[in-house]
């Protein structure tokens, strides 16, 4: 790849006290690439995220966005870094008080990019490109299903046109149809924005379809990586347990008593 990632990840390392969730990740998004770590629950796929984010700080190692370094950044230029930035969160995670096109447009209003007319119009715009009508735009949150919950957190991750999405486990508490679709809306407004895309999950059905390449961590290292159609033929048993859902394998998980 000669062109500069626009995510770089090298020796991050991260524990809590002495749990080691990280403990070496390396790992490359390309320009336009759309990248999904998968991994089992507590594998660190969301730690690795809030690295990238600035949430958290890693304890080692390098993570780099257009080849700047983030790790130790000011606050500044990290605000300056995390405008190249659009999130969907695991639960949607709208605001309950505030309208859905408020909701949609909340980071152009908090940093006074627009009027709250322009606002309004851009939301409309960004919940006409997840095929939501404008008439949504004056609901309530409560007002809506999880799928349309799902749709407008969506629309709000676009709402900036970011140069790099985050997806945290986009089909959570979806059903297997609504999931399709959000995963269809995913890969047409990634390419409609022209963004990269980095998403964890565990649903292998998600990572199948939004995904270039897939990356898999487990304890703390990403273990493979390669183009989603190669996952299938991986010649590793960890990969082939996780994607088959296989209880018997070398991947024991942790069950308490």
């Amino acid at each position: 790849m000669n062109q500069t990632p626009k995510i770089q990840l090298r020796g991050v390392a991260k524990a809590f006290g002495r749990k080691v969730v990280l403990d070496g990740v390396d790992l490359d998004v390309g320009v336009g690439e759309s990248v999904v770590i998968i991994g089992g629950s507590g594998t660190g796929k969301s730690v690795t995220l809030k690295c990238i984010l600035g949430l958290l700080s890693p304890d080692k190692g390098s993570v780099k966005v257009d080849g700047e370094e983030v790790v130790g950044m000011g606050s500044s230029s990290r605000e300056r870094v995390n405008r190249k930035f659009g999130m969907l969160f695991q639960g949607a995670a709208l605001f309950d008080s505030l309208p859905v096109w408020e909701n949609v447009s909340f980071g152009l209003l908090a940093e006074k990019r627009c009027n709250r007319s322009q606002a309004k119009d851009i939301a409309i715009e960004k919940l006409a490109m997840v095929g939501m009508d404008a008439a949504v735009a004056d609901l309530m949150p409560a007002e809506l299903s999880g799928g349309m919950q799902k749709r407008v957190g969506l629309a709000r991750a676009i709402a900036a046109d970011p140069e790099i999405i985050f997806f945290d486990e986009p089909t959570t508490g979806l059903d297997p149809i609504m999931a399709d679709v959000i995963n269809d809306l995913i890969v047409k407004v990634t390419r409609e924005v022209g963004a990269t895309a980095l998403s964890i999950t565990h649903d292998m059905a998600s990572a199948r379809k939004i995904a270039n390449r897939i990356a898999m961590l487990y304890q703390g290292k990403i273990i493979w990586q390669g183009p989603v159609a190669d996952i299938d033929k991986a010649d590793n048993p960890y990969v082939d347990q996780f994607i088959h859902g296989r209880a018997e394998g070398p991947i024991k998980m942790a069950v308490r008593a």
